[in-house]
């Protein structure tokens, strides 16, 4: 003990006696250079550069990163960069869909105060090997927001576009708003007990029959929010009726028995057809099954649906029932409540009307043109 306590002290009469001579002595020359942020118009990447300083930079105090530098990302990921035409598409395509979404309906200083100050992009996706996913997207500390999987764009593919990069920027913006200022406590009470932070990779889309608009929503209460609010603002009308009428149904665990396929493997569906009124006749239908025809309403308000190509005994067409909802959560009216707490929130703690935010990002993605996005960078002298 004595030992200790006599290097304690000679440390400490060290550190006095270096920070007295320090303070006395004039400091150096610094040993980091001077970081020159003048572009060159001869370099390959100056419009975008330029770009990138105008509409990024100078306007939101934003750094937009697209050439991936170690210091930036998470080292236990094996990643590559962006491509220089992919980064150009997505930093038009943020501007667009994003940044002048908001800038119209909450004003330049509301993204200005409450933005990201760091965008990176990223060639790849972040695999973790742990749970089988893909990271696409992250939001770190309010401050910073990483796209991934950048060289996989194709601008031709609304849904994929939406579903990897439109829905991705609402997604961990929600999570910097929230970061910022907290959404009310009730929304956690909804689905409580039904998150799973571990299993959600080997959920599908039945849980939405939970209460839940994506399996990743089930992980836990943030990215229940977060994928809520994401959801609601880029699926088109189409998409997130036909996510109410899945919500609103009952589920099934079915097995496939087909040769291709594992017969073990776990499907869900929310219809079976019958070849007569018989419990024991019924089959699961298995999501995807395009054999199925339209919906018949009948005068008495009564809904009845048909299996293509299939006949009974007496050449009547087959038809098709829809799964008792049996698990005590009416998925719909959940998702639809959080939405609500979502609305209202936008409302109190950002003066921003999410129904107006939805219309707006609606309109812009069915109508942008991507080769006019593309002029406000190559078209830069």
């Amino acid at each position: 003990m004595k030992k200790i306590q006599y290097y304690i002290s000679a440390l400490l009469l060290f550190a006095v006696v270096a920070f007295s001579s320090c303070s006395e002595d004039k400091l150096g020359p610094t040993i980091f250079p001077d970081v020159d942020e003048t572009l060159d118009p001869n370099s390959y990447s100056y419009q975008l550069d330029k770009f990138l300083k105008d509409n990024y930079l100078d306007k939101y105090n934003l750094t937009f990163l697209y050439k991936m530098p170690d210091i930036s990302t998470n080292m236990n990921y094996n990643l590559v960069p962006a491509q220089y035409e992919n980064a150009v598409d997505l930093a038009v395509l943020c501007k667009y869909l994003w940044f002048d979404v908001y800038d119209k309906l909450a004003g330049e200083e509301f993204l200005k105060l409450y933005g990201p100050r760091i965008l990176l992009m990223v060639g790849s996706p972040a695999y973790n090997t742990s749970s089988g996913s893909e990271t696409v997207g992250l939001a770190e500390g309010g401050i910073k927001i990483t796209l991934f999987k950048v060289n996989a764009m194709n601008v031709n593919n609304f849904y994929m576009m939406n579903d990897l990069y439109f829905h991705t920027m609402h997604h961990e913006f929600a999570h910097i708003l929230h970061q910022t200022k907290t959404y009310p406590s009730e929304f956690n009470t909804i689905s409580v007990g039904k998150y799973d932070a571990t299993n959600w990779t080997g959920r599908g889309d039945e849980v939405c029959s939970k209460g839940f608009v994506t399996p990743y929503a089930s992980s836990e209460y943030r990215e229940d929010f977060a994928e809520v609010t994401a959801c609601y603002i880029t699926y088109t009308q189409d998409q997130w009726d036909d996510l109410m009428d899945k919500a609103s149904r009952g589920w099934t665990t079915v097995t496939s028995e087909t040769e291709d396929e594992n017969p073990d493997a776990a499907y869900y569906s929310f219809y079976y057809f019958a070849k007569n009124d018989t419990e024991a006749d019924r089959t699961p239908i298995y999501p995807g099954d395009e054999r199925f025809i339209s919906t018949i309403t009948n005068e008495d308000g009564s809904v009845v649906r048909y299996w293509k190509n299939e006949r009974d005994a007496d050449g009547n067409r087959v038809i098709v029932y829809a799964v008792e909802d049996n698990d005590g959560v009416d998925g719909a009216e959940a998702i639809l409540q959080k939405l609500e707490i979502i609305r209202q929130w936008f409302r109190s703690a950002w003066g921003v009307e999410l129904d107006e935010l939805r219309q707006e990002v609606q309109d812009r993605q069915k109508s942008y043109d991507i080769n006019a996005l593309r002029k406000w960078v190559y078209d830069i002298q």
